[in-house]
């Protein structure tokens, strides 16, 4: 999945560098932050196609950072989590399968598009 650009927000560096690979193996271009408002300032620079927030962030909820990542960028997918465990290589699919599919089912994907 060549040119698709997804910015891992997470604050934990050994869970970042995680979710990089995994991300990374599946064929996406990564781009990555520490804390909320890096995420956003990178949201801001760059062309990104997904985002995947972790909700316990430093400098602010990851509810709140979502809230104006949706404001500045509508149509870029924003899925909020929270930890990197054992339910992490199911979200990472569940993100890909909604980058993938460029006929997507709104309905389904409600909670991740509001």
């Amino acid at each position: 999945m060549n040119n698709v650009r997804v910015l891992c927000v997470e604050n934990h560096i050994e869970y970042l560098d995680a979710l990089k690979y995994m991300l990374e193996t599946a064929g996406y271009e990564v781009l990555s932050a520490t804390t909320g408002s890096q995420g956003l300032s990178i949201l801001m620079k760059q062309p990104i196609h997904g985002v995947l927030l972790e909700y316990d962030l430093p400098d602010a909820p990851g509810s709140s950072v979502r809230a104006e990542m949706k404001r500045i960028k509508p149509e870029v997918p924003v899925l909020l989590f929270t930890g990197v465990g054992s339910q992490t290589p199911f979200l990472l699919r569940f993100f890909d399968s909604y980058l993938r599919n460029a006929e997507r089912p709104e309905w389904a994907f409600q909670d991740l598009d509001t």
